[in-house]
């Protein structure tokens, strides 16, 4: 799995983490091995931009996925899936930051940003949350993966509870 993380925000943030709750999280849902991601961790003046000019929303936002090949998880049928480029998931700092301390459980940034990096892989593999039945099913996923991710790392604690809408 070829991901490449760039860090253009200013703000200091766990890499390491973000490279490998993306790899845990792919592996998991059968991507290719050979496919590859970059995520982009970007201050708020850069995510608004991007906010407003993909989305026609003011304001920051906290993560955003720009899907290049729309892979999806092979069937259980399928033998091998599918190669190729997943696109980008872009990462705000700043807002992680602030939606981890707002959180029921209150939680670190960089925690919100491992969270935010499964969400933004979920919205590359084509789930999305705008159905109650889509938010039910992605959310649940994200968790499972998040939570399997801190038990193989060792992670003690509750996992940070979804702050994403």
């Amino acid at each position: 799995m070829s991901i490449d993380v760039n860090n253009e925000s200013g703000t200091e943030v766990d890499e390491q983490a973000i490279l490998d709750i993306a790899r845990y999280a792919l592996a998991r849902m059968r991507i290719h091995p050979l496919s590859e991601l970059s995520v982009i961790v970007v201050d708020t003046e850069a995510m608004e931009q991007l906010h407003i000019q993909w989305m026609d929303l003011p304001g920051p936002t906290d993560v955003m996925s720009f899907p290049m090949d729309e892979l999806r998880p092979p069937s259980k049928d399928d033998d091998e899936p599918p190669q190729g480029l997943l696109g980008d998931i872009v990462l705000c700092p700043e807002v992680a930051e602030r939606q981890g301390k707002d959180a029921p459980t209150q939680h670190s940034m960089d925690e919100e940003l491992q969270l935010l990096t499964v969400h933004g892989v979920l919205h590359l593999l084509g789930y999305d949350h705008e159905e109650p039945d889509e938010k039910a099913e992605m959310f649940g996923l994200q968790a499972a993966l998040v939570d399997g991710w801190r038990a193989e790392k060792g992670l003690t604690g509750p996992s940070p509870a979804p702050t994403v809408s």
